[in-house]
């Protein structure tokens, strides 16, 4: 980016807004539209054949710019237009000053064509736009309205009763002054000229409802001078307005279903006929506000490249807000469970310093190595649980087997949870198959009943005191995975599902698009429909899984993509970007500081730095997603895991606090 302020205008940056030399309009000569200014620009002819005047100050007579608080030209192609070099160059407006147009009186329709080049996030911009006096736009932002880098207009019309029309600019929000790259003027008949009505919205649906809320998001209209808004209508009763293609009708009845239609208008209030029709019901109010679990995963294997340690979940205050943990893995092969590393699980030794408790290992102790030393953290916690969870990514292959005699597989993790050796550490056990009748890492073929039955049988053996719960698929997509195993029958035999709503998107689709790998929402876009924490839940709700037996999880890491040349999501790659332990993939503890959120979408976060594009979660997006869990009534929330978080717990945190 290249930019011009003017110094003596920073002189006075203390005060911002500087008083306006206007002297009031008298009988001039009257310029006549259309009028077509590129701000800061040369004269410029675009792809339509307009012809666009180069910028002048205003003087007598004329038009033109009053009262500069700089200007600058944009780097880098814009997007969603064909004439991108109209939008290149740009003044900076404050304190209420702008343009002059000396015209008849008269109704006159304005176009402002801008770009945001200098925010990388929302809220970093805002600001008002009047015309004639009155506010037509206020606390706009174009990064939240169009991105960074992109074409975006707004029109709205003015009426002119003395001969000269204003149109001025004032910061309201954010860092920077309020930026224009050019400007139109048209119209002048005393009632508009403009009679022709937006196309009607298209594919209007509904993206995600709670107990109070419905989501909508529909595909853009198009109109001769340009689509000012939306009116979306609940029935007949107009629910609400939105500059965007996407709309939350809010303070809804639980449990009730609602229909909706939208309609498009542009400044001359020309309103569309109407979009398609949809229904939206309500979730159930099951009364209460969600669940408060909080389950976090210690993976063995972080003892070694890692070096985080049960002491670090005790040092770190974790373990004071965890109401379980999951203990991952054990090995499923044989048809049966296993152990998964028997160094890490109970043979390492651990000095004073390394010990939960402060006391050293001997060489002759019956137990060592992480379950001594999660024994020692539930003494000093005598409310948390822990469960040993079997399977994960790399060993789910053995499921196919153990599915086929479910009864001695449930038998052989039974006797391996509860050795005498580790007696006490574990509350239960935890499944992690991925996929049931589906694929993975290896595919399965063990029918949609398998996983029913696998459960049922460990419920029958464990008992009802014991805790057993299972990680399952987020995919909701038509025919996806979540419709190949019958998840809602086997609910009957868990406490509850740890919904795995992460890792939709990542650099195994090494081009992109770039995309949050754990969205919370759809979003215009997305790369795959239904991959999405809100379609996830609600897919399993409607299937019967009941709210309270659903965790959502939180990845306490980002995914990645390098050679990303667009910030926001959608861009290209030529492949995963650099990981600390793998290539794609990073610890939120490194990425908070490397490489740090300057942008949101779904509800989670993302950032590009110099090349490289990640998404992850941050403190401030994950309040959002407990927020929204509790309005779900769901039964808490867990995350992958422990080492991924800040040597003072930051994230996990954040979802004790959104829980409570």
């Amino acid at each position: 980016m290249k930019r011009t302020i003017i110094p003596a205008l920073l002189a006075a940056a203390g005060s911002l807004l500087l008083p306006l030399a206007i002297a009031p309009p008298s009988a001039q000569a009257a310029v006549t539209t259309p009028i077509r200014v590129n701000a800061n620009g040369p004269a410029f002819t675009d792809g339509s054949g307009n012809a666009w005047s180069a910028d002048k100050a205003y003087s007598s007579g004329s038009w033109g710019n009053e009262t500069l608080y700089g200007s600058g030209s944009a780097s880098g192609t814009i997007a969603g237009t064909s004439d991108g070099a109209l939008y290149q160059t740009y003044n900076l407006f404050n304190g209420w000053s702008g343009y002059k147009f000396d015209v008849a009186n008269g109704t006159y329709t304005v176009k402002l064509r801008m770009v945001e080049d200098w925010a990388n996030a929302a809220g970093q911009r805002k600001f008002d736009v009047r015309a004639e006096g009155v506010n037509v736009l206020t606390g706009f932002d174009i990064f939240a309205s169009c991105g960074r880098l992109t074409a975006c207009d707004r029109t709205f019309t003015a009426t002119v009763t003395d001969g000269q029309l204003n149109v001025q600019f004032n910061m309201n929000g954010g860092g920077n002054y309020a930026t224009v790259s050019a400007i139109e003027v048209t119209g002048g008949t005393g009632g508009g000229d403009d009679t022709t009505p937006p196309t009607a919205p298209a594919n209007l649906k509904v993206t995600g409802t709670t107990t109070t809320t419905a989501a909508l998001s529909w595909t853009a209209s198009t109109d001769n001078v340009g689509v000012t808004g939306y009116n979306v209508y609940r029935g007949a009763t107009l629910a609400g307005t939105s500059t965007t293609t996407t709309f939350t009708d809010t303070g809804l009845t639980p449990n009730t279903t609602y229909t909706y239609t939208v309609k498009a208008f542009d400044a001359a209030q020309n309103l569309s006929s109407a979009s398609n029709q949809v229904s939206a019901t309500t979730q159930k109010d099951g009364g209460g506000t969600g669940g408060n679990k909080l389950l976090g995963y210690f993976i063995q294997w972080g003892v070694y490249g890692r070096n985080y340690h049960v002491k670090n979940v005790e040092t770190s205050g974790s373990a004071s807000k965890l109401t379980h943990i999951n203990y991952a893995f054990g090995n499923v092969t044989g048809g049966r469970c296993a152990i998964g590393d028997s160094y890490a699980d109970y043979d390492k030794a651990y000095d004073a310093a390394g010990s939960v408790d402060g006391v050293a290992d001997t060489w002759d102790q019956a137990l060592r190595g992480n379950f001594n030393q999660l024994r020692k953290l539930k003494a000093k916690h005598p409310g948390l649980k822990i469960l040993w969870s079997f399977g994960g990514w790399t060993w789910s292959g053995g499921f196919g087997q153990a599915a086929a005699n479910p009864a001695a597989f449930a038998d052989s993790c039974y006797n391996l949870v509860n050795d005498p050796r580790w007696a006490g550490v574990f509350d239960g056990i935890d499944i992690d198959w991925e996929y049931p009748n589906a694929c993975g890492l290896t595919c399965d073929s063990s029918g949609p009943a398998a996983f029913k039955n696998l459960m049922a049988a460990l419920r029958t053996k464990f008992g009802p005191n014991a805790l057993v719960t299972a990680a399952i698929t987020a995919d909701a997509s038509d025919g996806g995975k979540i419709d190949l195993a019958d998840y809602a029958g086997a609910a009957q035999s868990v406490d509850w599902y740890n919904v795995m709503t992460y890792d939709f998107f990542g650099a195994w689709d090494a081009k992109g698009p770039t995309a949050p790998h754990s969205p919370l929402t759809t979003y215009p876009g997305i790369p795959k429909e239904k991959f999405d924490t809100t379609s996830a839940i609600k897919k399993l709700l409607d299937k019967g899984v009941p709210a309270g037996k659903l965790l959502p999880g939180i990845g306490f890491y980002g995914r990645g993509w390098t050679g990303v040349t667009q910030a926001e999501p959608g861009g290209t790659a030529t492949g995963p970007a650099q990981g600390t332990y793998e290539q794609g993939i990073e610890d939120y503890k490194i990425l908070k500081t490397s490489c740090p959120s300057n942008g949101t979408i779904a509800g989670t976060a993302y950032a590009k730095c110099g090349s490289n594009w990640w998404s992850y979660d941050t403190p401030s997006t994950i309040a959002g997603k407990m927020s929204w869990a509790k309005d779900q009534r769901l039964g808490g929330s867990f995350f992958w895991e422990l080492s991924g978080d800040t040597a003072n717990g930051e994230l996990i945190t954040a979802m004790k606090n959104g829980l409570g």
